[in-house]
């Protein structure tokens, strides 16, 4: 039977026999507790609570007895705290509400984080794929004027041809899946050599930085519309205890803004080799760096705390399916996926990620459970 929820309202004859039953008010205060969500999990069983004498660890009478069969519902239903929006948009909500403030508490200080942490040295970084193969794309001029794709139109904004190769025969989805695979690694590499970045830059050994220093990151990935991951991130200098006190004089915005260009230049993670050909995985050239709180982002808007924790908290409750309308589930056999309703360039990448992931020497990678995620 389906789960009947304020967002979902049952159809009438459902509703009918519901009402027949005379549990409709309890069973309307059980939903209650579930906050709007779509999709509960529903469990069976029971629990039995009985007082226990804390001095001769005798089990005395029961206190509190749940069954779940006794329930309106006739389970015990608990929220799924699913963070993607295309499966319960009430709990993404609450996720993307939970981050919101998380981000803003780290960049302006609240819950427990000092107010002093606004005046560490703090920016804001886009950190981008390689181009696996020319996409259709929508150029704009200095202006905001959009220019011609190099197939010769003007794409609106919604055009689904948007990021989708030009020739996608010739396109790697070899590389752009496995990318997305190793990304997690490439941003663990990032994170090492930029701690280095930043003690040079300080004259100061490895050793003697986490004596002055310490790094702070906030990160979400986002999917691009070609079904690239690229990663936006808070980073932060802050003294050698966290946030919790300051910086030493030398940590400025331009010293952190020069040691992540350099260590985004060095990380770079080997792959596999695949029909002949290695594979070495690095950022793409694209990386953006700005300070939190300057007049350049978004055309002259001021980039400040909220915008960055709003920036973040968006995307925290997105996956690639909103990018490319791609799965937003697992998937069990590649035959699903010609049934479903996804660009073909999604169908490609999924594919391509179910063939590699038959690979003996890729297993470790688990591309087939993670296919829908590209």
């Amino acid at each position: 039977d389906p789960i009947i929820t304020r967002t979902t309202p049952p159809p009438l004859p459902q509703l009918r026999s519901l009402a027949a039953l005379g549990t409709m008010p309890a069973l309307l205060r059980q939903l209650s507790g579930l906050g709007g969500c779509t999709n509960p999990i529903r469990l069976d069983g029971h629990r039995t609570e009985h007082h226990l004498n804390q001095d001769t660890g005798e089990i005395g009478r029961i206190l509190h007895h749940l069954d779940s069969a006794e329930l309106p519902a006739g389970h015990l239903l608990v929220r799924c705290n699913n963070r993607r929006v295309t499966r319960c948009a009430a709990c993404a909500e609450t996720y993307r509400r939970d981050t919101f403030h998380l981000i803003t508490a780290g960049l302006r200080g609240g819950k427990g984080t000092p107010e002093d942490v606004a005046t560490h040295p703090r920016v804001f970084a886009t950190f981008t794929a390689p181009s696996f193969g020319p996409v259709h794309n929508r150029p704009t001029g200095s202006a905001g004027t959009v220019r011609r794709c190099r197939c010769g139109v003007r794409h609106d904004q919604d055009d689904a041809a948007l990021g989708t190769p030009l020739n996608p025969d010739r396109y790697d989805y070899d590389s752009a899946v496995l990318w997305n695979a190793h990304a997690g690694l490439l941003w663990r590499r990032f994170s090492i050599y930029l701690r280095r970045e930043v003690a040079k830059r300080a004259g100061l050994t490895q050793r003697a930085f986490r004596e002055y220093a310490r790094l702070s990151f906030a990160k979400v990935a986002e999917y691009q519309k070609r079904g690239a991951v690229h990663f936006h991130a808070v980073i932060r200098i802050d003294g050698p205890e966290g946030g919790d006190t300051s910086p030493p004089a030398w940590a400025t915005v331009e010293l952190l803004t020069d040691a992540i260009r350099a260590a985004a230049s060095r990380a770079q993670v080997p792959g596999p080799v695949i029909d002949g050909r290695a594979h070495t995985f690095v950022f793409g050239d694209e990386l953006d760096v700005r300070p939190i709180r300057g007049a350049d982002f978004n055309g002259g808007q001021e980039l400040t705390d909220r915008v960055v924790a709003a920036y973040i908290a968006k995307y925290a409750t997105k996956g690639a399916e909103t990018a490319t309308g791609a799965l937003d589930r697992p998937i069990r056999l590649i035959a699903e996926v010609a049934q479903v309703d996804i660009s073909e360039h999604a169908r490609r990448l999924v594919r391509t990620a179910w063939a590699l992931g038959a690979r003996k020497d890729l297993e470790h990678l688990r591309l087939r459970a993670w296919a829908h995620m590209l």
